[in-house]
């Protein structure tokens, strides 16, 4: 353990306590506390290396890491003051209409027509898409200023899902044709719809890498934080009153049962709390995540 001292000081003006703890040959904590000056903290931690030829590990995350992930796949990209999606929506005259839909009412169906691109101005939607065998499956639950419906913009002939509010809900309508023509004269909006939809493909991306390696219980632990917007606020965020085990189940793929069983255990360590304004997801969920 050694201890440097800078050429335009003396052994005299600066006190170093130096803490090193080696682990692994690989593995190297070092922090400096200079006294009497401005406080510096350096610490050097295994480098992980992504060639080619190594892999990361899944489970060798930090908080800090698993925190900023889950802030970056859980919510659309930043409305600056400079954007916002419905100061160009307004624009439009034609083509354009918006409704309101109560709780559990479809917005459409897997099989008609695509036509048009939604905007959520408000509340919450639910996509679905059922086999040929009749299984159905939750692929996304998109929070207010999501996009959803924009296959027709590549081409796709019919509705591959089905759009269900969660809630009461404020959900604007496009026509594709309308839709075309908005990106073709509005770089701005254009580059923001992009920037949306890689956003949410590198959700889908993360969801997928989850299911694959993740056991039942971290997929929920990490569900419910994303469905709490983790990380926006510093307090809990209520998630949608009475979201059923069963949509629970099927976006994580496991049963009805397996779900339960986890939200008690959840509950029992303070993790979640139940109120008549729904349920609350405590930022000490995430140590199921980190959890070996």
């Amino acid at each position: 353990m050694e201890a440097s001292v800078s050429q335009n000081r003396t052994p005299a003006e600066v006190d170093y306590n130096l803490l090193t703890r080696r682990g692994s040959s690989d593995t190297t904590l070092r922090v400096e506390f200079p006294l009497a000056v401005k406080r510096t903290v350096v610490m050097k931690k295994k480098e992980r290396k992504t060639l080619s030829n190594q892999r990361v590990p899944l489970g060798s995350a930090t908080a800090r890491e698993v925190l900023s992930s889950l802030v970056a796949t859980s919510a659309p990209p930043e409305r600056t003051a400079a954007f916002d999606p419905r100061l160009f929506l307004t624009k439009l005259t034609a083509g354009k209409t918006g409704r309101e839909y109560q709780g559990e009412e479809s917005v459409f169906s897997q099989g008609d027509a695509a036509d048009a691109v939604f905007y959520i101005q408000s509340g919450k939607v639910k996509l679905t898409v059922v086999s040929k065998r009749g299984k159905e499956a939750v692929v996304a639950i998109l929070p207010e200023a999501s996009f959803f419906g924009e296959g027709c913009l590549a081409g796709q002939p019919v509705r591959m899902a089905t759009a269900i509010t969660v809630q009461r809900s404020t959900i604007i309508r496009v026509g594709k044709l309308v839709m075309v023509e908005l990106l073709h004269q509005e770089p701005e909006f254009a580059e923001r719809f992009l920037a949306y939809l890689l956003s949410r493909n590198i959700r889908m991306e993360a969801d997928l890498v989850d299911h694959l390696f993740n056991s039942s219980e971290k997929r929920l632990a990490r569900l419910l934080l994303l469905l709490a917007n983790f990380g926006q606020e510093s307090k809990p965020i209520p998630v949608v009153a009475k979201i059923s085990q069963e949509t629970l189940a099927e976006m994580i793929g496991t049963t009805r049962s397996r779900v339960s069983f986890f939200m008690n255990r959840f509950r029992d360590l303070g993790f979640i709390d139940y109120n008549d304004g729904g349920m609350h997801v405590h930022s000490s969920l995430v140590s199921v995540v980190l959890h070996d």
